[in-house]
């Protein structure tokens, strides 16, 4: 018995611990569900799993439906481990220094801009979808990241490093953008309301309180307050990660890390990726909608973040990347197009009709798709970094 459990270990278990370590599973994972979600809205029983997405569930003070609920209860998680992440970095890690910060700053600045001008020059003559000019600027750090652990120690740390600290800028500026730009009417009451309950929580930190149960319940009714105020409600799990103590934060963000990654992100892609293709995805695909979705995560990010990432070594602002070539600095630009969790967010945001929605999150897929092979091809056929002496 004990020599087949040792089989089953060695067989199961030990590889599928091997790809969580490596930030793979995840991936897979969502891919996965991805896939299956969109098997499930294209056969005989579509109607049926299309409609469980748009049922209301009967949760009292609200009337979403489950994938609103899915998308704006339980992504302000996510957001809110995005959150702790960024102000760990910018206290103690990759961004804790305006000399560490300002390259993976340019070139993330880079990676959203270029993007979004490509989209807009796509869409000069379009304007019933301009709206969805921020869907190809986002990163989505965790697919990224897997793709460059499928190379091992092909790819050098510093590469890692920069990708982590560049997703995470992007992250921040997808944050600000859903702040700024994708919010509705606002509800001048709630919205002082929402910083009212803000304010005691940054109170209880300052007056030096740490345990996490003091900020559950004002978080909760920050969460709904913001909700109401026509904000979108991601906002409040980034509020709530900056009130929240740096240590409290750092026990929350690991505890968070497992849910988000296996429960709440699979659960937003198979809700979100419930496309029916009613149109035909060969001719959708060359719409403008997709185009520009499509050449913004592929070409623009590549683009913006190579230029960018040089900029500051140009303007004498710092000696540009170290231990990076521009071959593996392209290969991370494409990487870096992967835009997916993030992009198919921002496109629930932009869109309210099914069509233009669903077709953006093919060209979302088909872009990032697109980009992560031809980063992964770049990058292994750039030469090996050398073992140090």
């Amino acid at each position: 018995m004990g020599r087949r459990k040792k089989q089953i270990r060695a067989l199961v278990i030990d590889p599928i611990r091997s790809l969580a370590d490596e930030g793979m599973l995840s991936g897979i994972l969502l891919l996965s569900v991805t896939a299956v979600s969109i098997l499930l809205s294209n056969i005989s029983t579509a109607p049926y799993y299309l409609a469980f997405w748009k049922t209301d569930p009967g949760i009292p003070f609200s009337h979403l439906n489950v994938t609103e609920w899915i998308n704006d209860a339980l992504m302000p998680l996510f957001f809110l481990m995005v959150g702790l992440e960024i102000k760990r970095e910018v206290a103690e890690g990759e961004l804790s220094s305006v000399k560490q910060a300002i390259l993976p700053a340019f070139a993330a600045f880079g990676g959203m801009v270029v993007p979004a001008l490509i989209f807009a020059v796509v869409h000069m003559n379009s304007p019933e979808t301009r709206q969805g000019w921020a869907i190809p600027t986002a990163t989505d750090i965790a697919f990224s990241l897997g793709v460059l652990s499928l190379l091992g120690k092909r790819v050098p740390l510093s590469l890692k490093v920069f990708l982590t600290a560049l997703a995470i800028i992007d992250d921040l500026g997808a944050i600000l953008i859903i702040a700024f730009f994708y919010s509705s009417s606002l509800d001048l009451v709630m919205l002082l309301v929402a910083a009212a309950i803000f304010g005691l929580m940054m109170g209880l930190n300052r007056a030096g309180l740490k345990n996490l149960s003091f900020y559950l319940i004002p978080a909760i009714l920050l969460w709904y307050v913001v909700l109401k105020s026509g904000v979108h409600p991601t906002i409040a799990g980034v509020l709530t990660a900056l009130a929240i103590p740096l240590e409290t934060g750092a026990g929350l963000e690991h505890r968070l890390l497992k849910p988000v990654n296996y429960l709440i992100l699979p659960l937003f892609a198979l809700a979100n990726t419930a496309i029916p293709l009613a149109f035909d995805p060969a001719t959708g695909i060359v719409t403008p909608l997709a185009i520009g979705i499509i050449l913004g995560l592929f070409a623009g990010k590549p683009l913006g973040i190579v230029f960018f990432s040089y900029l500051p070594k140009w303007l004498r602002l710092s000696d540009g990347p170290q231990g990076i070539s521009v071959k593996q600095l392209t290969g991370l630009g494409f990487t870096a197009g992967i835009g997916f969790t993030m992009s198919i967010f921002i496109a629930s945001l932009s869109f309210p009709d099914d069509v233009s929605l669903n077709l953006s999150k093919l060209a979302i897929i088909a872009g990032s798709v697109l980009a992560a092979v031809t980063g992964l091809v770049i990058l292994t056929l750039s030469p090996k970094p050398e073992a140090p002496s």
